[in-house]
């Protein structure tokens, strides 16, 4: 490995293969570490290999820096640096593997294995290779350096039996060519379809996760596509092959599934979860005579997926909000009002991500329109209307609840909130009106017509 490919690699990371070979055990950097390293990327995390059994690793680095997060697999997490400036690295005690029964872990663990026999349990040959950054030697025995040089995923050994033992490893084939813009080994590839057995194992989360990883990739699309060609689309989200083959109106070039992938790998945003939005925005189409209002079906249908794929709370709100809101048709007749209630209607907080949205299907239509072709003018308009002090909310009136009842003599019901919405509906067109001694003079007026 070259000297500047050595620079990268921590001075508290080569601490710890120090310490493991002062102690008279071997220390070689393994996985993506390595991998990135090769490639020329900038490593996000280093774990070791290491022939000392997991006790004596525990008893090296002591209890204040040792952490048995996975004792029973061998892994010791070494803590390094001091906050907030912390790392953890993972030391693995060189491990030999039972049989995989329940598609995720070995059901035993020997730790009497070689260097060797440890990399051949990996999923691929590029994350298969060893550095001893002490000798500068590397250890590749399954050819992982040919595979980066030939730009390929290429499992380890007989690929049947790697995604038969982790069934996660298709998904992270797929996400792995995505993120490194490699090829698929066609042995390997083939293989996908026939372990899905495996893959339905695995926890919807786990997927989830490396969905989320895929869909950061510089072109999302190309993996949403090895996920269909790989038979793994079907097991996640069959809706989207729903589009697939099904003409558009003029304005686009490609099919419904097609323009979905043309319009991820136009995002600017590489937040997953928006992408993850721009991913369903069209799911609605297939089933809707009229593309018309294929956005109010289209987030039904976006909410049951990212359910099924355990999306927290927070993140499956917005992405349903952004496919209901995403299909907007701006017009020049719209009044100052209209504008401000599409403002009140999207919420400020999400008019970026909105626009994102829009912009990146418009792009991904294909017949070279301007991003902003349908976004620029409401753009425009919303900074000329919408100013600071503009109240887009009840919460954001000059009255409240207090005032109504008080001045209405009721203690609560129904009117008070007719009243306070029909406030801000005036105020939206007219946002002057938002004073307290106009507001308090409307309520009575406001009231009767309510009642």
């Amino acid at each position: 490995m070259m000297k500047d490919d050595i620079a990268q690699i921590p001075d508290d990371v080569l601490g710890v293969c120090r310490r493991l070979t002062e102690a008279g055990f071997a220390a070689h950097l393994v996985g993506g570490g390595v991998r990135d390293l090769l490639i020329g990327r900038t490593p996000n995390d280093f774990d070791v290999a290491t022939d000392a059994l997991p006790d004596r690793v525990l008893k090296l680095f002591g209890q204040r820096f040792a952490i048995p997060t996975g004792l029973q697999h061998g892994t010791i997490t070494v803590v390094t640096g001091t906050p907030p400036n912390q790392r953890h690295v993972e030391v693995t005690t060189y491990r030999g593997e039972g049989a995989y029964l329940d598609g995720r872990r070995p059901s035993t663990v020997s730790f009497s294995a070689t260097l060797r026999e440890d990399l051949s349990r990996r999923d691929f040959t590029i994350n298969a290779i060893a550095f001893d950054p002490q000798a500068n030697v590397l250890t590749d025995p399954f050819d992982g350096q040919g595979d980066i040089a030939r730009r390929l995923i290429r499992a380890v050994g007989d690929p049947i039996v790697r995604f038969t033992e982790d069934g996660l490893r298709p998904m992270r084939a797929v996400r792995q060519a995505t993120q490194l813009g490699f090829e698929i080994d066609p042995p390997t590839l083939s293989a996908i379809a026939k372990t899905l057995d495996s893959f339905r194992m695995v926890a919807m989360e786990r997927i989830h996760d490396e969905l989320y990883k895929l869909l950061a990739a510089n072109k999302p699309g190309r993996g949403i596509e090895l996920l269909r060609v790989s038979a793994l689309l079907p097991e996640i989200m069959p809706e989207l092959l729903e589009g697939l083959g099904r003409a558009q109106s003029a304005l686009h070039l490609h099919d419904m599934y097609h323009h979905v992938l043309a319009s991820l790998d136009e995002m600017r945003s590489r937040e997953p979860v928006v992408r993850m939005a721009v991913l369903l925005h069209a799911l609605g189409k297939p089933r809707t005579e009229e593309p018309a209002g294929h956005e109010r079906l289209g987030a039904t249908m976006a909410e049951e997926i990212c359910r099924r794929l355990k999306m927290s709370k927070v993140d499956r709100e917005r992405v349903v909000a952004l496919v209901a809101q995403h299909a907007f048709q701006y017009e020049s007749g719209w009044t100052d009002g209209d504008v401000r209630r599409f403002v009140q209607r999207v919420g400020t907080a999400s008019l970026d991500d909105v626009f994102e949205v829009r912009e990146a299907e418009v792009a991904g239509r294909g017949r070279g329109q301007p991003r902003d072709a349908e976004t620029g003018a409401l753009r425009a308009r919303m900074a000329s209307v919408v100013v600071a002090g503009t109240a887009l909310s009840i919460r954001e009136l000059a009255i409240n609840g207090q005032d109504v009842m008080r001045i209405l003599g009721v203690s609560g019901g129904r009117v008070v909130g007719q009243v306070l919405e029909a406030l801000l509906e005036r105020v939206l067109d007219e946002p002057s009106l938002n004073t307290r001694e106009t507001l308090l003079a409307l309520v009575p007026s406001l009231a009767a017509t309510s009642s």
